[in-house]
């Protein structure tokens, strides 16, 4: 096997390694990652201006979403390689998804994590990620760099 290769496999695997022990560090496992993406995408389903947005989505795929979604975190939490979709694309022409929603998605997962998260470390690296992706698709799908235009500001 070419060294570049096996050098290649190694480290990949060194990351994979060193992120599931500062997760387990901290109190995080599959069954938390489980837990958490099933508590909180039960709060969307009831929230009054979330739920219908994600509703209209994915009615009649929420085991898949459900799926994907525990893969997402899992990819994210101990950089498996589990989750190997397009977020930004997913949410493409996603009905009625404004800039505005994402504080609202933030501020409830802030709140199961202040629920059901194993303790502060834990909670802050959860939202800490959560705040990176919010602004990553927020910045994806609704920013317009003309807007920033100085040609165009009025003075």
């Amino acid at each position: 096997m070419d060294r570049t290769i096996e050098g290649r496999a190694a480290h990949v695997a060194a990351i994979r390694e060193r992120a599931e022990a500062d997760m387990l560090a901290i109190g995080i496992d599959q069954a938390f990652i489980d837990r958490l993406v099933e508590t909180f995408y039960g709060r969307i389903l009831k929230h009054s201006e979330l739920g219908p947005v994600f509703d209209a989505r994915l009615s009649g795929r929420w085991p898949e979403h459900m799926a994907k979604m525990k893969s997402f975190w899992s990819a994210v939490a101990f950089r498996n390689g589990a989750y190997g979709g397009k977020p930004v694309q997913a949410h493409v022409g996603v009905s009625n998804l404004t800039p505005d929603l994402f504080p609202q998605w933030l501020a409830l997962f802030s709140q199961t994590l202040d629920d059901i998260a194993p303790n502060d470390e834990a909670k802050a690296w959860f939202m800490a990620t959560a705040e990176r992706i919010a602004k990553s698709l927020t910045l994806s799908l609704f920013y317009n760099p003309v807007l920033d235009d100085p040609r165009l500001k009025q003075g």
